[in-house]
């Protein structure tokens, strides 16, 4: 019933630009903060972005000036914009959702994979 669907990724060179999407269903977007994940082979699964119901968002130095993260409620869909891509930026991305109700309530989506290189 509830799902969290990436999509987007790809490969690019460094320098370039993708925009991934998440998109959701069974449940309603507006009681639920979201977030940006990445994992690279052999690494930790590191927070790219979140941003909130209301629509804070707050981003890593390395990320500030390159990635934006933003939503759109009424498609139930979160985005996250990668500009100015690196190598060091391949990774699975992954789409997370925790309930603002009920925090116990939370969603991992299949993840997406981004290859940078020349």
């Amino acid at each position: 019933q509830v799902q969290l669907v990436e999509s987007g990724g790809g490969w690019v060179q460094p320098g370039g630009s993708l925009r991934l999407s998440c998109t959701s269903s069974g449940f309603t977007l507006i009681y639920y903060d979201m977030s940006w994940y990445r994992q690279a082979p052999g690494k930790e699964r590191e927070l790219v972005a979140p941003i909130t119901s209301p629509g804070s968002t707050n981003y890593t130095d390395s990320m500030k000036g390159r990635f934006t993260i933003s939503r759109d409620n009424a498609k139930n869909t979160v985005y996250l914009q990668m500009n100015s891509l690196k190598p060091d930026d391949t990774a699975v991305y992954y789409c997370y959702a925790r309930s603002r109700i009920q925090t116990t309530r939370n969603y991992w989506g299949q993840g997406t994979q981004v290859t940078v290189s020349s």
